[in-house]
């Protein structure tokens, strides 16, 4: 039997949802900040509560995995009881990111973390990747700095596990992390003044936290995260053919029917093959397209004659962990996100380079320090000779496989301001490209609709606070003004209409009118980094100073 998503249990705030939309007829900051305070409580999870096992994408019973070698946590026997919940230990310790297939376990599961943790809402039930860091973010802005803790030790947990931060902690995420963040997750615990009893124990855990940080940063160094010969990196999936998570689901058969639909954007998606082949065609399919009797999503994957192709796989893949699922920024339906150098992630990776050296200072490191400035200026070095387009104005993904960058502009291309890598003549330039993706509602991802939630007219909290916090660093505190006041009162009006808080929001109108055609077509409830985003653009409307990851930045040395 499939599992009915429980956004109303898993959130388990509708009462708190219906009296605040019964009496918030007009924008009202504070409501918005009300409702934010408690909605922490709601959307955190630990074992002492049931609801956290259960995965309402999935329709199995549920299975919580212990790491192998992890003496048996106390109170989990209890917790199997009470939860009724299996608990199993996985089939051996994992070192790498993709080194434990989920397919070779007998069912999906939860992973087991140690501390409590806030998950985004509705049907993310679990711990996502690039989420805690805004979530954190949101934690910190709210005092809640013990919490802000758990989760940064939790994504630690995670490297020392299961070989990285994960895309969230479910079995069939073993083989991709997500956008990597966990330096700023570092680095803000480490300044919170809530988070360690004295500075003896916030030496140790940075003696802790260093190694693992490092080892999580490994993962985009490694050959399989490497964009070509341009020395950046990019997303990329360890797994093959479709993902587990898609069970049950139309969606890629909608993106077969969308392509034949549209041949002349055909990246080279579609495969001819039979609905249900023989052994000999099967055969061929297992590196043609997918394994169909190791999968059934694969299995069902079919319309009109055709099938997806392998590298289209790769490209899905790769664009989840992007964290921007789905685009067509990255080719129809993300793709052929793996044939990216990306101006977001690139920039995230010059962030983690430049934190990794703040820490390795802080420990008398002084030879790994200088490893890493260098690592961070030959990125930037690499930026400005394959992503930084003058002639634009702005930084642009490069298309590293065709040998060119993309002709359509993104968001990210603020990224660099939030890494502090780019110049002030740089950032200059970009501040002048607002018009291109400013709108009544703040910054939306383009400026050219496709239907998908990561691109126009919608626009996200991440990639808001992400560009405006990094203008406000570079001095355009103007800008950064009016764009918090935007993106807020987009979120204080949909808030008045509905008393909800959600996961995107429609830039052009203000508002959460979402009306998707390809991918994923909710508007899901909650919404973790969008609370956090809010306080934190309300702190920076109300004149605090510009966040210290960009204005940390080693300006001397990269400029």
């Amino acid at each position: 039997m499939k599992i009915r998503p429980r956004t109303v249990s898993l959130l388990g705030a509708t009462a708190l949802v219906l009296s605040v939309a019964a009496n918030a007829a007009t924008p009202d900051p504070a409501r918005t900040q009300a409702y934010i305070h408690k909605a922490w409580g709601t959307l955190t999870r630990s074992l002492d509560d049931c609801s956290a096992l259960h995965d309402p994408k999935m329709d199995a019973r549920p299975v919580l995995y212990l790491p192998a070698g992890l003496p048996k946590p106390a109170g989990i026997d209890e917790v199997a009881k009470r939860c009724k919940v299996e608990v199993r230990t996985l089939p051996m310790r994992i070192t790498r990111l993709g080194e434990l297939r989920p397919s070779s376990l007998p069912a999906e599961g939860l992973l087991y973390l140690p501390r409590p943790y806030v998950v985004p809402g509705g049907q993310f039930n679990e711990m996502y990747g690039w989420d805690s860091y805004f979530i954190q973010l949101g934690l910190l802005a709210d005092h809640r700095d013990a919490l802000a803790r758990d989760m940064t030790d939790n994504a630690l947990f995670e490297v020392e596990h299961y070989g990285g931060v994960l895309n969230a902690n479910r079995t069939y995420y073993l083989t991709r992390s997500q956008p990597p963040f966990l330096s700023r997750m570092v680095a803000d615990v480490l300044a919170a003044p809530g988070a360690f009893k004295d500075e003896a124990e916030r030496h140790a855990w940075l003696v802790h936290a260093y190694p693992l940080a490092v080892a999580n940063y490994r993962i985009w160094t490694r050959p399989e995260h490497q964009a070509g010969d341009t020395g950046l990196s990019r997303y990329f999936d360890l797994g093959q053919g479709p993902v587990p998570e898609m069970h049950g689901s139309e969606y890629y058969r909608g993106v077969i029917d969308w392509v034949l639909a549209h041949p002349k954007d055909d990246p080279g998606y579609l495969v001819k093959a039979s609905e249900h082949p023989d052994a000999a065609e099967a055969a061929k399919l297992k590196t043609g397209s997918c394994d169909i009797a190791a999968s059934t999503v694969c299995a069902g994957a079919w319309s009109k004659g055709y099938r997806l192709s392998a590298d289209y796989y790769l490209g899905d893949r790769a664009m989840r962990e992007s964290g921007f699922d789905t685009n067509f920024h990255f080719g129809p339906y993300g793709g052929t996100t793996h044939h990216y150098a990306g101006v977001g992630l690139n920039s995230l990776l010059y962030r983690y380079e430049r934190d990794l050296h703040d820490f390795a200072l802080q420990l008398g490191k002084v030879a790994e320090a200088q490893h890493w400035a260098d690592a961070a200026a030959k990125r930037k070095a690499a930026m400005d000779k394959v992503l930084w387009r003058p002639e634009r104005g702005m930084y642009m993904d490069y298309d590293f496989v065709a040998g060119k960058p993309s002709a359509q502009p993104y968001v990210t291309t603020f990224w660099p301001l939030w890494a502090g890598l780019a110049t002030k003549e740089q950032a200059a330039a970009l501040a002048k490209k607002l018009p291109v993706f400013e709108r009544k509602g703040g910054l939306a991802m383009d400026d050219r609709s496709s239907g998908a939630q990561w691109d126009e007219p919608f626009g996200w909290a991440p990639t808001n606070w992400l560009a405006i916090s990094g203008l406000d660093a570079y001095g355009f505190h103007d800008d950064a003004r009016r764009l918090a006041g935007k993106f807020n009162a987009t979120i204080d009006r949909s808030f008045a209409h509905d008393g909800t808080i959600r996961e995107k929001y429609n830039m052009v109108l203000g508002n959460a009118d979402v009306q998707i055609t390809a991918g994923y077509k909710t508007n899901v409830i909650g919404f973790g980094w969008t609370n956090a985003a809010y306080l934190k653009l309300h702190q920076l409307l109300q004149g605090m100073p510009a966040p210290a990851a960009a204005r940390s930045a080693e300006a001397p040395v990269a400029h």
